[in-house]
């Protein structure tokens, strides 16, 4: 009986319970509305955040459609229209150089043959001043020589003549 009894007579203070448990739940217990606003935000979130991305790969896609549909094919027809002028112009600068080398190669073999031309004369010269200095030379020895033999001979009369007067 008594056990009867307990439960019956604790069920004002169960009721009590109960209702501060509701009150604590209410009043300090913050996680289901925290939760409820959790799963709110996360739901706005990725709805907006779906819808956004959507509009991103569709933005994305249209670009990419009009540049492959209108800008690619210009770009080409540029590229090609300005690189054949391009190559026209480069192409005229090359021929513009090569003549130019041509004629700088043909200026310095002129010069080249110019200066090999004064070498050979300059060598021509020089031989020419040697068998001339080398003549002179000759003729000068050949002089000093008929001097000096005169010289001798002009001694060796001066002394038979001197030899004729030491007699005395």
């Amino acid at each position: 009986d008594r056990r009867r009894e307990a439960p019956a007579a604790s069920s004002p203070i169960q009721a009590i319970i109960k209702d501060v448990g509701e009150i604590y739940s209410r009043l300090l217990d913050h996680r289901p509305v925290i939760q409820g606003e959790i799963r709110y935000f996360v739901k706005e979130f990725e709805e907006k955040r779906g819808l956004r991305e959507l509009r991103v790969l569709e933005n994305l896609k249209n670009t990419i459609f009009e540049t492959n549909e209108h800008v690619l094919p210009k770009c080409e027809q540029a590229m090609h229209e300005n690189l054949s002028e391009t190559f026209k112009k480069l192409q005229a600068a090359n021929n513009m150089i090569h003549r130019l080398q041509e004629k700088q190669c043909e200026v310095r073999k002129l010069q080249a043959d110019k200066v090999m031309a004064r070498e050979e004369k300059c060598i021509a010269h020089w031989e020419e001043f040697m068998k001339e200095h080398q003549n002179k030379r000759a003729e000068v020895d050949e002089e000093h020589r008929k001097a000096m033999e005169r010289l001798k001979e002009q001694y060796a009369d001066m002394e038979k003549e001197l030899a004729k007067y030491v007699s005395f």
